[in-house]
C-alpha cells in the first residue's frame, strides 16, 4: 500500500517538522514494514516554476495545432516555449519546466529547435508530471492561487508530499487504510487521533434503497446500499482525489468508481458502484452454483466454484425471475461484472458496501488468480462497522461533485456478531516478553489499541475493537502490549544451550556415507520427493505409491518410492546442459504406503488430539526409510594423452555400494553381492546387495528400455541402498600393525562362469585363517582351453603374523587351506594343477 504524509495528517496530529525518515522509523518500530519512502519533490529534477502566459502565436502549416508561447516566469526576459495544447489562454497560470529539468521516467527537457522556433522548456500536463493520467491538455492553475510567476510549482500541483510504500502483514488488515496507519502513528508519536470512520451515519430505513436478499449470512454477514440519481455523467473527479489515487497506484476510472476506490484507501472499506439502469430486479447474494459463468470487469469469462459468493440480478427475464436464483453480475468481494458496471453515460448509481467472510474471499481470489485491491483487504479483515459510514461519505462526495440527489433510503442487512471477549492474565505479558509490565500499563496499551478492558480480580476481560479481528487469543494481546510499549525495550538475552548427546548413530552413519561418496567423486543433489506415473512407468517400477490430495503439480501427484526417478531427472537435466561425465548421489526419505491404511481421523484444533486419535493418524502415515542412491554416466576415467580412459559402467555402481557400506561400518565379510533381476536394472547386469543375507539394495546398469524412455545415454548405471536396513555398526577395534614382513602369494583358480568372484573370495578368506591379511582380485581370464563356461580368477594373497616372520612352509600351508576351502565351496580348481 502507498500513502502520502499529507493524507495521514488528516487523521493524526503529527509534529509540524516531522520528516519522512522519522515516520518510517516509527512505523518499523510498530512492526509495519516500509518498502520505500518517496519524496515527490525529488521525482522532478531541476526548475519547475509557475508561468503566466503573455502571448500566444498560432503556427500554421502543420498537421496539428502548434502554439508558440511567451511566458512570464519571474525573470527579466520572457521564456519562449512551443506547446501543442489548446486548453489555455493569455493570462493563464501554467506549470513550466525549464531546460535542464528531468520529468518522471527520466525525460530530460532542454532547449531545442522545433517547428521552426526555439523552445526553451515545456508546459506540462498532469501525466507528464506523474500526478494523474490526464493528458488531454496542460494544467491551468486557478486564477486565485497565491503563487506568482517564478515561484516553485511543486506545491501548487501537489508534488510536495512524502509517500510511504508499506507491506502489510496478513494479520493487520486495518493497516491497509489511511485510517489504520494514522491510528498506528498516533500510538508511535503519542498524539491525538481523529477517527473519521467513527462518525454517525444514517441507518436503515423502512423502505430500502434497493431490494436485496442475502441467502448466505455466513459468507456475507452485512450488506448495505444507497442510491444517487440524476448525476452528471461527465463530471470529472476532483484534482485532490485523482492525485491521491495516482500516488497510491490506482487508475482514475470516472467519478463514481474513483469515490469507491478513494474510500477503500481511506477507510479500508472496499465498495462497488452499480449502474441502477442496468439492474432489472431485486439482488440476491448467494453461493455460486458449480460451473456458473461470469465475465468480470477485466473481460475474463470465469467458471465459478460452489464456494464463491456472487451478487445476482433476479430480474433478467421471466425464466430467471421465476427460478429465484438470478444471474451473477458480480464476483462478490473480488471484482464486479461487465453487465452492471458504471459506464460513461451512467446517471443513476447504487453504492454497495458489505462485509464478507475473509476465508471465502481468500480462496476465491486464489482460485481465480484475481488478487484485486478489494480482495487483499477482505482476506486480511475489514471493520464490519464501516459500511454505513462509507456509504454516507460516498453519497455526499458524488452529490458534491456530480450533482444528483438521494432519497435518503438506506439498506442495511446486518447479521454481524459482536467481537468475542478474551480473558487475559495481566501478568502474562511480563512472563512471556521479559519486561516487567504492570497491570496498569497492560490496560493502558490495550485501551490505546481500541480494546475495552474490564478488570475483575486478577483477570482482565478484553473486548477487541471491530477493526481488529486478529485479536482472538491471549497471545495476540501480549503481542500488542509488547508492540505498543516498544520492541526496543525487550531485552536481548541469548538462551543457554542445553548440553546435548551429540549425533545419533543414524546421523553419524548418514554423514559418513555422504562424505565417502563425495570423496569418491560423486556430487550431492537434493530433489523434490514428487514423481509422476510416467516416470515410474518408464523405469518399469510397478508398486503402490502414496498419492497427494493437493499436489503442487498435477503431473507429479505421487510421493517417491525410490530415489532414482527424481535423481535420474536431475542427471538428464545436467546432460542436456552440456555436461558429459556426471556422477550424482542423493540421500533422503522414500515413502512406502501402509497396506490397508484408510483415511486419517478427523481432528479439530479446539483441543489436543487424544492418544487414540494420534495412534490412528500414525497408522496411516507411510513408512519413510532413509535411502542413498547414485547415478552415473559418461567416463569414469577421463581420456587423454595418457590413455583411452574408461567409461562408467555397472562395476562402478557396485563399487559405490561397497563404498557406502564400508562408510556405514559394515565389514566387507558380511556383504554378499550376487546376480539378480530387479527393475529398473538390466537383468544381466544387476547386482543384489545383501548384508548377512538380508537384501538392502541393488546396483548395476539400467535397463535399455528405461534408458531409452528417459532419454539417457547407453550404459547409464545406478545404485540404491536402504540405509535403515543396515545393522548397527559394531565398535571398530584399532588395527594391529605388525612389524614383521608379509608373505605374498598369487593363486589362479578356475571356476564355472556363473560363480561370483565374491563367493570365491569369501571361501579363500574362510580357509586361509588368521594369517591372511588381505585378498585382492587382479585378473579375470577366459579362453578356449579353459572351456566356454569356465573362467580363471587370479588373487593376490597377503599373509602376515603379528609376532613372527612366517616361514615359507606356513605361508604355503595357509594358501593350500584357502584353495581347499574354495574347492569345497564353489568347485574351484587351482589353475595349472
Amino acid at each position: 500500500m502507498r500513502v502520502g504524509l499529507s493524507w495521514l495528517r488528516e487523521y493524526v496530529e503529527l509534529p509540524a517538522g516531522v520528516t519522512g525518515a522519522e515516520v518510517e522509523a516509527a512505523l518499523v518500530g510498530l512492526g509495519i514494514e516500509v518498502d520505500g519512502v518517496v519524496d515527490q519533490r525529488e521525482t522532478i529534477k531541476g526548475d519547475l516554476v509557475v508561468g503566466r502566459v503573455l502571448e500566444i502565436e498560432e503556427l500554421t502549416g502543420f498537421k496539428k495545432p502548434i502554439r508558440f508561447c511567451r511566458l512570464d516566469i519571474g525573470r527579466a526576459e520572457p521564456q519562449e516555449v512551443i506547446c501543442g495544447a489548446t486548453n489555455f489562454a493569455v493570462g493563464d497560470l501554467v506549470p513550466v519546466i525549464l531546460p535542464g529539468g528531468v520529468l518522471p521516467g527520466g525525460f530530460e527537457v532542454g532547449s531545442r529547435k522545433t517547428y521552426g522556433r526555439i523552445s526553451n522548456g515545456m508546459i506540462c500536463s498532469a501525466r507528464e508530471l506523474g500526478i494523474s493520467d490526464e493528458h488531454a491538455g496542460i494544467i491551468v492553475f486557478p486564477a486565485d492561487i497565491s503563487a506568482k510567476p517564478g515561484d516553485d510549482a511543486r506545491p501548487v500541483v501537489g508534488l510536495d508530499d512524502v509517500l510511504f510504500e508499506l507491506e502489510i502483514t496478513p494479520d493487520r488488515g486495518y493497516g491497509m487504510s489511511v485510517r489504520g496507519i494514522g491510528r498506528e502513528l498516533s500510538h508511535a508519536f503519542g498524539v491525538p487521533f481523529r477517527d473519521l470512520g467513527a462518525v454517525d451515519a444514517p441507518g436503515a430505513t423502512e423502505t430500502p434503497a434497493y431490494q436485496v436478499i442475502v441467502e448466505d449470512t455466513v459468507g456475507c454477514d452485512r450488506f448495505a446500499a444507497r442510491a444517487v440519481r440524476g448525476i452528471d455523467p461527465h463530471a470529472p473527479s476532483p484534482g485532490w482525489m485523482t492525485r491521491r489515487l495516482t500516488a497510491a497506484g490506482i487508475r482514475t476510472l470516472g467519478l463514481a468508481v474513483d469515490i469507491t476506490n478513494y474510500l477503500m484507501l481511506e477507510y479500508g472499506q472496499p465498495m462497488h458502484a452499480f449502474d441502477l439502469a442496468k439492474l432489472r430486479g431485486p439482488l440476491l447474494v448467494r453461493r455460486a452454483h458449480q460451473g456458473e459463468k461470469l465475465t468480470t470487469l477485466d473481460g475474463v469469462a470465469r467458471v465459478l466454484d460452489a464456494e464463491d459468493m456472487v451478487i445476482c440480478d433476479t430480474g433478467f427475464d421471466e425464466a430467471v425471475a421465476s427460478s429465484g436464483v438470478g444471474v451473477p453480475i458480480s464476483l462478490a468481494a473480488v471484482m464486479g461484472g461487465e453487465t452492471s458496471e458504471v459506464a460513461p453515460d451512467t446517471v443513476d448509481v447504487l453504492f454497495e458496501a458489505a462485509h464478507w467472510d475473509p476465508v471465502m474471499v481468500g480462496r476465491t481470489a486464489r482460485r481465480h488468480k484475481l488478487f484485486s485491491e478489494a480482495a487483499k483487504r477482505w482476506e486480511r479483515g475489514v471493520d464490519p462497522a464501516l459500511p454505513l459510514v462509507a456509504l454516507d461519505r460516498a453519497v455526499r462526495l458524488l452529490i458534491e461533485y456530480a450533482g444528483g440527489a438521494t432519497d435518503g433510503a438506506v439498506l442495511d442487512l446486518d447479521h454481524v456478531q459482536p467481537p468475542t471477549p478474551v480473558t487475559l492474565d495481566p501478568g502474562l505479558p511480563a512472563r512471556h516478553i521479559g519486561v516487567p509490565y504492570t497491570t496498569e500499563r497492560v490496560i493502558e496499551t490495550l485501551t490505546e489499541v481500541g480494546c475495552t478492558v474490564a478488570a475483575s480480580g486478577d483477570v482482565l476481560t478484553v473486548t477487541p475493537p471491530t477493526w481488529r479481528p486478529d485479536l482472538t487469543d491471549p497471545a495476540d494481546l501480549v503481542e500488542e502490549v509488547a508492540r505498543l510499549d516498544g520492541y526496543d525495550k525487550v531485552p536481548s538475552v541469548l538462551p543457554i544451550a542445553p548440553p546435548g548427546n551429540g549425533l545419533t548413530a543414524q546421523q553419524r552413519r548418514r554423514r559418513s556415507v555422504a562424505r565417502a561418496l563425495a570423496e569418491n567423486g560423486y556430487v550431492e543433489v537434493l530433489s523434490y520427493p514428487f514423481v509422476g506415473p510416467a516416470a515410474l512407468e518408464a523405469l518399469g517400477i510397478d508398486e503402490p505409491a502414496v498419492r497427494l490430495a493437493n499436489p503442487i503439480s498435477d503431473e507429479e501427484p505421487l510421493l517417491r518410492t525410490s530415489l532414482l526417478p527424481p535423481l535420474l531427472a536431475t542427471l538428464r537435466r545436467n546432460l542436456g546442459r552440456g555436461l558429459r561425465d556426471v556422477a550424482l548421489y542423493e540421500m533422503g526419505l522414500i515413502f512406502k504406503p501402509r497396506p490397508g491404511a484408510g483415511a486419517p481421523p478427523e481432528m479439530g484444533v479446539e483441543r489436543r488430539p487424544t492418544d487414540e486419535q494420534l495412534a490412528a493418524a500414525d497408522a496411516v502415515v507411510p513408512e519413510q526409510p532413509w535411502h542413498v542412491a547414485v547415478v552415473l554416466a559418461g567416463e569414469a576415467e577421463a581420456a587423454g594423452w595418457w590413455g583411452e580412459g574408461r567409461p562408467a559402467g555397472w562395476a562402478d555402481a557396485v563399487e559405490a555400494a561397497r563404498i557406502a557400506l564400508d562408510a556405514a561400518g559394515v565389514p566387507a565379510g558380511r556383504v554378499q553381492i550376487r546376480n539378480a533381476e530387479h527393475a529398473p536394472w538390466h537383468p544381466g547386469r544387476c547386482a543384489e546387495i545383501a548384508v548377512d543375507g538380508v537384501v538392502v539394495g541393488h546396483a548395476g546398469e539400467l535397463h535399455p528400455a528405461a534408458v531409452a524412455g528417459l532419454e539417457l545415454p547407453r550404459r547409464t548405471s545406478a545404485m540404491e541402498l536402504d540405509l535403515g536396513a543396515l545393522p548397527v555398526a559394531d565398535v571398530t577395534p584399532g588395527p594391529r600393525i605388525s612389524t614383521f614382513p608379509p608373505a605374498l602369494i598369487d593363486v589362479a583358480l578356475v571356476v564355472d562362469a556363473g560363480v561370483a568372484a565374491a563367493e570365491v573370495e569369501r571361501a579363500l578368506v574362510a580357509g586361509a585363517g588368521e594369517l591372511l591379511e588381505a585378498v585382492r582380485l587382479f585378473d579375470v581370464y577366459t579362453s578356449e582351453q579353459l572351456g566356454a563356461d569356465r573362467k580363471s580368477l587370479a588373487y593376490k594373497l597377503t599373509f602376515r603374523a603379528p609376532d613372527r616372520t612366517l616361514t615359507a612352509q606356513e605361508a604355503v600351508a595357509a594358501r593350500d587351506a584357502a584353495v581347499a576351502e574354495a574347492s569345497t565351496r564353489v568347485g574351484a580348481v587351482l589353475r595349472g594343477a
